[in-house]
């Protein structure tokens, strides 16, 4: 964001000079104005705090777009609202949405439509929020637009972080695991591999793999070969998912995995119905929708799928007749769609569908949190009394060595 260097009279008549934020610089000048000052020259200062960019986090897309909608709906002019909503975010947390605004600004000053404005920054407003706005500003009804689209955003969060919290535990506790298990191994199996040698008798199978295990984690050739191994798996793996064919199967077996599929597929099935509902409402073309929709799903297969309806809905066919030809789309689906065409209220029903789907997401996370508590306990147990056993294995041998 930029600073500008001035000289300014103040009401004693005192000539001072300063640096001052803004966005351009007439918002400078009236921002020096405000404070009783008379610019007397200015021009813009190089490099600085303001030349510093971050990420835009979901949760300030969700308040920028709140208050944004709240301020034109109370009939505030919308280069008015943008230049608010600039000044009052944080320099330093929210340094990427100042910098997003301040080009907004400049674009909408010049002549561009806001949603013009908002497409030239793809990585933040996508084109579901880029559509929805330009409808709403085709249709002059831009701040029940908004609203709608920072309902839904909050609506998207929630979900999101839902998913993330459920999931937040097994990580931690896999985490766990691998370093205890390895801090075992380094530093606690040496230590009884010194004391075994003494003994001078063959070691149990399960502790002599254990210390050749140790043995090898210690050793150069082990230290230079497992980051490049664990390395090349990780990397390797993220290359095949990133290709074509990759991403087409892990698409796909997302769906099929134990457990997780339904959940998957639920969360995806949402996404869907909440997203049409919202473009729908905002009145984009059914078929600018569609593209949308696939393009938003974030799954090649459900994309693809999305496609072929979409061509069954060009040729005239209705959206129910589409999607009942992809087994993706559950027959519950299917009916509620189909009675919103009858009345012509898709969108309501798409909405009543995504809030039951929500309520068995959440349903489905806690089960999921509880039953996945004492499965990663076990399996924390079972990996550390493993180790433990095969530690204390020579020492049971022993005994019954020294006994006979």
């Amino acid at each position: 964001m930029p600073y500008y260097k001035y000289q300014a009279r103040n009401a004693s008549g005192k000539i001072i000079s300063g640096k001052i934020e803004g966005v351009n610089d007439s918002n400078a000048v009236s921002q020096l104005a405000a404070k009783g000052l008379v610019v007397m020259s200015m021009e813009q200062a190089k490099g600085g705090a303001g030349s510093k960019t971050g990420k835009v986090t979901n949760e300030q897309l969700v308040m920028f777009t709140r208050m944004l909608a709240t301020m034109v709906d109370a009939g505030i002019p919308l280069i008015q609202s943008l230049t608010a909503l600039y000044e009052q975010s944080d320099p330093k947390k929210a340094a990427g949405m100042r910098k997003v605004l301040q080009d907004v600004i400049s674009t909408v000053e010049k002549g561009s439509s806001l949603f013009e404005a908002f497409s030239k920054h793809p990585k933040v407003f996508d084109k579901l929020f880029v559509s929805m706005v330009k409808a709403g500003e085709a249709a002059g009804l831009l701040a029940p637009i908004l609203a709608r689209l920072a309902s839904y955003l909050e609506a998207s969060e929630r979900l999101r972080k839902k998913v993330k919290s459920a999931m937040t535990y097994p990580v931690v506790v896999i985490g766990l695991s691998i370093l205890i298990t390895m801090f075992l191994i380094v530093k606690v199996v040496p230590v009884f591999a010194n004391v075994f040698k003494d003994f001078g008798a063959k070691l149990p199978a399960p502790t002599q793999f254990l210390v050749d295990i140790s043995d090898f984690f210690r050793s150069p050739l082990g230290f230079i070969a497992t980051p490049l191994v664990v390395g090349g798996i990780y990397f390797g793996i993220k290359a095949f998912l990133n290709s074509t064919s990759g991403r087409w199967w892990w698409d796909g077996y997302k769906f099929k995995l134990p457990v997780f599929g339904e959940l998957v597929r639920k969360i995806t099935l949402t996404r869907f119905a909440r997203t049409f509902a919202q473009l729908i409402r905002s009145g984009v073309p059914i078929l600018e929708v569609m593209q949308i929709v696939g393009a938003s799903s974030g799954n090649v297969q459900v994309e693809a799928s999305i496609k072929r309806v979409s061509a069954t809905v060009e040729r005239g066919d209705p959206l129910a007749t589409g999607l009942a030809k992809e087994p993706l789309f559950p027959p519950v689906l299917i009916r509620m769609i189909q009675a919103g065409e009858a009345t012509g209220k898709v969108d309501a029903m798409l909405d009543k569908i995504a809030d039951f789907w929500d309520e068995e997401i959440e349903a489905t996370l806690g089960a999921l949190t509880s039953l996945l508590e004492p499965i990663m306990i076990v399996v924390l147990g079972v990996i550390i009394g493993g180790i433990v056993v095969a530690l204390f294995l020579p020492i049971f041998k022993l005994s019954e060595v020294v006994s006979k």
